[in-house]
């Protein structure tokens, strides 16, 4: 398996170290990244992706990154991994950290720290996922930020693979379906394709935006439900089989579950229908 690492402007091992012991984003977590699928080497909606890591920054309190500068990295691993393994599907993630800082929660007002790093690999064409016994809190101030702080979705993803899942679903604190660890949910039932709203405490995905926008230009029935539309109730009518339920990541693009706490489920229609022309569309439109 390839792996590139750019930090700071050189290419480094995955053995090498990169970064100070007392940068921020080590320390206690203050950074903010995104992972982008890369197709035939090329990353994929990488415009987008740049968007939302400067919104991330300014809701965390940090400068925005340099756009430049990200790209010149983005740029340097996709021709290092590139030229080691040709043309390759995976992923690249994009890594900013509020840089050198007190052993504190305090920073230093201009620091930063830059790392991409690209590796190789499939996604998986289903999920198996898992309630989670946690919930997201729609009211906290990084609800909806793509942070390093990134240890509540640890914790919960690792209780998901101890029940032989790969994803964790998790409701927010007044009780309605919000998100998984590292991924958007769908739930398909009375003839359409939902995603909770943004208001619950989910992230606002790449992905998850793109199936609106591409869902309706095909004509296919998916919107972003209400409020109070989707209870995480739901997942009970899911293993009952009345509904079904997906996934969207950059990771995993629209992934149908069909396995929920360990209770096989089938994939859906409109499903399998929305992910047909996503498939399609992600390589003919690489940055949408």
């Amino acid at each position: 398996m390839t792996l590139v690492i750019w930090a700071e402007g050189r290419l480094v091992g995955s053995d090498e170290a990169a970064l100070s012991a007392v940068d921020h984003g080590i320390t206690v977590g203050d950074g903010v990244f995104e992972t982008c699928t890369v197709l035939d080497g090329r990353v994929f909606a990488l415009t987008r992706h740049l968007a939302r890591l400067a919104r991330s920054a300014r809701g965390l309190g940090l400068e925005a990154p340099d756009e430049q500068k990200v790209r010149d990295g983005v740029a340097a691993v996709l021709a290092a991994a590139t030229h080691e393994a040709g043309p390759f599907d995976g992923r690249l993630r994009i890594t900013v950290t509020a840089g050198v800082g007190p052993l504190g929660s305090g920073r230093v007002p201009g620091a930063q720290t830059v790392v991409v790093a690209a590796q190789d690999g499939a996604m998986a064409p289903e999920s198996h996922s898992a309630r989670s016994p946690w919930p997201r809190n729609e009211r906290s101030p990084i609800a909806g930020l793509k942070t390093t702080s990134y240890a509540e979705n640890v914790v919960a993803l690792a209780d998901a693979k101890a029940k032989g899942a790969d994803e964790s679903i998790l409701p927010n604190t007044v009780g309605a379906l919000c998100e998984g660890t590292g991924s958007n949910v769908f739930v398909e039932g009375g003839g359409e394709l939902l995603t909770p709203p943004l208001e619950s405490g989910c992230l606002a995905g790449i992905t998850r935006a793109l199936v609106l926008e591409w869902g309706a230009e095909a004509g296919l029935p998916v919107r972003e439900a209400a409020l109070d539309e989707l209870p995480f109730s739901v997942l009970d009518d899911v293993t009952a089989g009345r509904a079904q339920l997906a996934l969207t990541s950059s990771g995993r693009n629209v992934q149908p579950v069909t396995w929920l706490d360990g209770a096989p489920v089938a994939a859906g229609e409109i499903t399998l229908a929305v992910r047909e022309v996503f498939e399609k569309n992600c390589r003919e439109r690489l940055d949408p």
